[in-house]
Order: C-alpha cells, then sequence, then structure tokens
C-alpha cells in the first residue's frame, strides 16, 4: 500500500456533488457556527479554571475560548498549512500541487499533520502547565483526550465550510471569536456594581454626572471603526501589471481591460498571525519557565502580568492603552511604567511582520521569479516586450518585494496601534477579521451574485 492510498483511510467530509447555491453554503456556515459557539460552552473537565485566566491572550490568535473543548482551536490546522507550506514552497518536498494527485498528497498530508499536533499540542497545553489540572491521578490524561476530541472536531468543521460552505473554517472561526468579543466589551450590561461594557459604561457615566469620563470610555469604539476603515482601504489598494498573450503576436489583453493585481498588503494576514504566534509563544513559555522557578524570559505578578524581562518588553499594552493614559492626564497621575512596552512591544511587532512578509513570499511561491514563471507558463507577457521570464521577473521584482515590505510594516503597525488605542478586539484580531470578512465579500461577488437578491446585488457590483 503506497502513501497516497495510506491517506485515503483518514477521516474527512465528502464534497458535495451538485453545485450548491448560496443559500446552501449560508445554511451550512450557520450549522457550524452555531456548533462552534456551543462547543465553546462546554468546559473541560478537570481543569483549574484560574490557571486558564493567564492564557486568555491565545484566544485571538487560535480562534479558540480557553478551557473549553475547542481550547486547541485552528492551533493544529495553522500550524500543519504553515509547515507544509515551507517544506513544498523551499523545495524539500517535490509536490506539483498543480497536479491532482500532488493536490491529494498536500491535503492529506495537512490533514495527518493537523490529527498529529491535536494529540502533541494537547500532550503539551496539560505538561507545561497552559490546562493544568485539578488533581493528579488520571485526570491529565483525561484532560488531553478531551482537548484532542475538540480539535478533531475543529479540523471536520473546518472540512465543513470548506466543501459545502463560504470560505474557510479556519477563517470563520477567527471572525466568529473576535466579532463575540467585540460584541461583548461594546454591549454588555452586567458587571460588578456597573456594567462592564463601553457603551453602557458610558451612558451611566453621562447619568453620573461624569461627561468627560462617558467620552473617554467611547475612544476604543471611535478606534475600531476607523482601523475597520483603514484595513478596509488598505485591502482594496493594488497594483495592476498590464499582460498580453505572447502566443499570438499583436494580440494583449489589454483590449478587454485584464490587468494582473498585486495587492498592496500582499503577504495579506499572514504577517501578523506569525509575528503575533511567535509573541504568544514566547510569553506562554515565559510563563511555564517562571511556575518552575526559571526567570530567564522574566518574571509575573499575582495578577499574571509580566513585570521584568524580555516578557514583559514584548507584551501588549494590556489595561495601559490610550483611554488610560488619558483619564491619568485628566487627573493628574503620573505615565504608567509600562508605558516602555508601547514602544518596544510595537517595534517587534511592525519588525517582525516585515521579516515574515518578505519570508513568507519567498517560501510560499508568491516571489517575483514564482509568479513571472506562472504567467509565462500560462502564455502571457508584458506588452511592448518580447516574451522573455527574464523581462517578466525583472518587472514584478519593481514591485512585488516593496509590496512585501511596506504591507508587512502596515499591518504590524495598525495592530500595534489598535492595541495602543485599546480597540476592541486586540489589533490582530481586528485584522484578521476586516480581511476574512473583505474576502468573503470578494468570494460572494465572484461566485454568487446570480444568487443574490437584486437589492444586495447591487451592494456586492
Amino acid at each position: 500500500m503506497n502513501y497516497p492510498e495510506i491517506l485515503k483511510y483518514l477521516p474527512g467530509i465528502e464534497p458535495p456533488i451538485k453545485h450548491l447555491t448560496l443559500k446552501d453554503k449560508l445554511k451550512w456556515t450557520g450549522i457550524v457556527l452555531i456548533l462552534f459557539f456551543a462547543l465553546s460552552q462546554i468546559i473541560v473537565w478537570g481543569i483549574d479554571p484560574q490557571a486558564v485566566q493567564h492564557f486568555l491572550f491565545l484566544e485571538t490568535v487560535l480562534g479558540s475560548r480557553m478551557g473549553s473543548l475547542i481550547t486547541l482551536g485552528i492551533g493544529p490546522i495553522v500550524t500543519a498549512s504553515i509547515i507544509l507550506q515551507l517544506l513544498v514552497g523551499s523545495g524539500i518536498l517535490k509536490w506539483n500541487t498543480g497536479s491532482r494527485d500532488g493536490r491529494m498528497k498536500f491535503m492529506g498530508t495537512q490533514k495527518l499533520l493537523a490529527i498529529f499536533f491535536c494529540i502533541f499540542e494537547s500532550f503539551a497545553f496539560v505538561y507545561f502547565g497552559a490546562i493544568p489540572p485539578e488533581s493528579g491521578g488520571i485526570t491529565p490524561i483525561l484532560i488531553m483526550l478531551q482537548l484532542t476530541l475538540g480539535g478533531l472536531l475543529i479540523i471536520l468543521m473546518d472540512e465543513v465550510v470548506s466543501k459545502w460552505g463560504i470560505g474557510s473554517g479556519v477563517s470563520l472561526f477567527i471572525a466568529a471569536g473576535v466579532s463575540k468579543t467585540i460584541m461583548i466589551r461594546a454591549l454588555n450590561f452586567v458587571g460588578a456594581g456597573s456594567p462592564t461594557g463601553l457603551i453602557p459604561s458610558s451612558i451611566m457615566s453621562f447619568m453620573s454626572g461624569r461627561p468627560l469620563e462617558g467620552i473617554v470610555s467611547l475612544i476604543p469604539i471611535f478606534f475600531t471603526i476607523i482601523i475597520f476603515l483603514i484595513v478596509t482601504y488598505g485591502q482594496s489598494m493594488k497594483v495592476e501589471i498590464p499582460l498580453a498573450f505572447g502566443m499570438v503576436r499583436g494580440f494583449s489583453m489589454k483590449g478587454f481591460g485584464y490587468r494582473h493585481p498585486l495587492k498592496f498588503i500582499y503577504a495579506s494576514n499572514i504577517p501578523v498571525i506569525l509575528t503575533a504566534a511567535l509573541l504568544s509563544n514566547i510569553e506562554m513559555v515565559a510563563r511555564t519557565l517562571y511556575s518552575k522557578g526559571i526567570t530567564i524570559l522574566g518574571t509575573f505578578n499575582a495578577d499574571g502580568r509580566p513585570i521584568s524581562g524580555l516578557a514583559y518588553y514584548l507584551t501588549p499594552p494590556r489595561g495601559h492603552t490610550l483611554s488610560d493614559l488619558i483619564i491619568s492626564w485628566i487627573y493628574g497621575v503620573s505615565l504608567p511604567p509600562e508605558a516602555i512596552t508601547w514602544i518596544t512591544y510595537s517595534i517587534f511587532l511592525i519588525g517582525g511582520s516585515i521579516l515574515f512578509s518578505v519570508f513568507w513570499i519567498n517560501t510560499a511561491g508568491m516571489d517575483a521569479k514564482s509568479v513571472a514563471k506562472q504567467l509565462h507558463t500560462g502564455g502571457l507577457g508584458l506588452p511592448g516586450f518580447r516574451r522573455d521570464i527574464r523581462i517578466i521577473e525583472r518587472v514584478l521584482e519593481r514591485y512585488i518585494t516593496p509590496l512585501a515590505v511596506m504591507g508587512g510594516a502596515f499591518v504590524g503597525f495598525l495592530a500595534a496601534f489598535a492595541d495602543f488605542t485599546g480597540a476592541l478586539g486586540t489589533g490582530t484580531g481586528i485584522l484578521l477579521t476586516v480581511m476574512i470578512i473583505y474576502r468573503l465579500y470578494e468570494d460572494i461577488s465572484k461566485q454568487h451574485m446570480e444568487d443574490l437578491h437584486p437589492a444586495l446585488r447591487k451592494f456586492f457590483e
């Protein structure tokens, strides 16, 4: 039995045998979304709920809810995808993903790796203290089994959305989790003595004769809207390269209005995901080491906040945002010492996003040489030039590398700026959500325009 035949025995979801309408896809997407939220309310049996609170920062990146059955979230899927992309993109695995056999190997291996990481990450979360058990004995094994089961369900739900729904489950789970956080932080009327939601809290401040505090409470909401608009505008920015068919002399695609688009945010949200994941892993490792008496990466106070070391300087300004700074200025309080982390965190986030952006395009087949090869293989060339792959590569190089650098810096700066202003859902979460929603908008406008109501069709045009 060869390798491709073994992959066929992995659990999976059969694709639809007929074309699905937009209504059908929305139905399946909604079912998976409801199931996702239901699983997020099932708490893993046998865990220590207090220790879980220290790792809530992982929820945005993982699209999960710590301590629940979906604690692992999209972590195994994303980790498997990134590793396989790097292996194939670097040529270590010489698979032609353009062929049917190559695609089957890639997708099957990705699922196999994701299942492996479900087991491995379940063990790591329990062993290193992210999801510690309340007592010893057989409890740690049961916790790992529950986490693994939740991870496997996420893999199958992602496959349902990819084949029967709209977009991908990975994107859906991230956007759903961030959107839920934004709604709760903005509208929650429940709290000890006063509402915790910013809008109800602001209304209470106005009614209590403290209008200035009420205005300051709305600053995070204001900046959330601003960042949504900026990211949407950045997503629509692109450079268009005119192309022509080189196989037919004198025939150009220009007359048909064809352009090859290079988006300003060229590497999409991958750079900020990888940078945020790296920061989260550094903090998680630092916490784990500190719990074992090793302070090489930093120390933490009783509330679980880092107070020294590398973890301190790479921590986002949680609880010390622009709103807190304005309130401190109003009441004459000195600047909090954590203000230095605003600078160090921003520098690392922007620099990391630039590095990961350049790294990603060179390993994922998005560099000038790879794109030029794809265009040349498709019989396309540049109008006014002889059909030579070196000419196409030289022209693309003028745009792709600068776009990768500027796009990486753009998403890194926006993520840091959103965290600094206290925008709802964290900077990384807002970026991911806006890009995901914009991608869904593009998919619907390309594939299902005929299924839309005439009023909605005008909106998508």
